[in-house]
């Protein structure tokens, strides 16, 4: 039991770390859209991430996929980016059943150019065969997913207060936080070490 948690606790710090924020951005990138009443989409959006996050580990793990480590982590902000301006653009618009597929494959994609961030940490974390690394990776995952979900919650509760206290419309509430996550991301991609 000690151990699983160990690897919850690693897949935890992983999302919530305060200097590694392009986790958070991307989560509150990916829920500005939505309310509590969406709360069903939003999950199986956040556990789609996190699948594709588990299968870019896996993937590494097993030596099928090796990405540099500076294109990843260009690719990680780009990703924000994206997501952020799709709000922009889809900010008060109702979402048909083909986007909604379409946003389900990209958040998938998404999950694994997050992993492979992660993937080489993870690797070194753990010693041994690639086999003996399935169950602490399984551990991990799940506390990715539980950090997500809390995420999530916050982002859903300041949502709420944002539009029941001071009125803002659900659109204008996407549109700003997605403004301000532009804002964020934008110098992590000018500064990214790829253009030295």
């Amino acid at each position: 039991m000690s151990e699983f948690l160990i690897y919850f606790q690693i897949g935890l710090k992983h999302v919530l770390d305060v200097h590694a924020y392009d986790h958070v951005l991307f989560l509150i990138a990916l829920s500005v859209p939505f309310s509590f009443n969406d709360w069903k989409r939003i999950l199986l959006l956040v556990t789609i991430f996190t699948l594709g996050h588990t299968a870019a580990l896996f993937l590494s793990v097993f030596g099928i996929i090796a990405v540099k480590v500076n294109v990843v982590e260009l690719l990680i902000p780009i990703t924000i980016l994206i997501t952020a301006f799709y709000n922009l653009f889809t900010a008060g618009k109702t979402s048909k059943n083909g986007s909604v597929n379409l946003v389900f494959i990209i958040t998938l994609f998404f999950g694994i150019i997050h992993g492979l961030g992660f993937s080489n940490y993870f690797k070194t974390l753990l010693g041994g065969s690639a086999a003996s690394k399935l169950l602490p990776m399984c551990e991990f995952a799940l506390g990715i997913e539980a950090a997500q979900i809390t995420v999530v919650i916050v982002v859903l509760i300041l949502s709420y207060i944002v539009q029941t206290v001071f009125r803002f419309s659900k659109r204008d509430w996407a549109l700003v936080m997605s403004a301000f996550i532009i804002g964020v991301v934008l110098p992590m991609i000018v500064e990214s070490e790829i253009w030295k």
